[in-house]
């Protein structure tokens, strides 16, 4: 998996590309922390161009999602596939997560949650 990360105002963007399965999901964990050290977050994790999320990758969703709740933050998903929807909605988890199609709507929800 490759991460890049991303601004828009006070949004965090995580770009994710590839596979976010097994040995790629500590990248996620590491850049989700780094983050909230540095008092960020509002973060967005664009998947466009995740081909592929497993049991270990969901499992990291999920665990980042709560951390940055902890912090008080919101992490919310751009642009999933249908493959990963799929999976978010077969392990029952599709409802906890806020779901964007379009960069700007994602960003104006964090303005509409704070």
């Amino acid at each position: 998996m490759k991460l890049d990360l991303g601004q828009n105002g006070e949004v965090s963007i995580l770009v994710l590309s590839g596979k976010l399965a097994a040995g790629g999901e500590e990248q996620l964990r590491e850049a989700i922390d780094t983050l909230l050290g540095a008092g960020r977050n509002k973060i967005l994790v664009d998947f466009t161009d995740v081909t592929f999320m497993d049991s270990s990758g969901i499992g990291e969703l999920v665990s980042s999602f709560r951390t940055v709740e902890r912090f008080g933050g919101h992490l919310k998903i751009l642009k999933p596939n249908k493959r990963i929807q799929d999976s978010l909605s077969l392990t029952r988890l599709l409802p906890i997560f806020e779901i964007f199609e379009d960069e700007e709507t994602a960003v104006a929800s964090y303005s509409a949650t704070q």
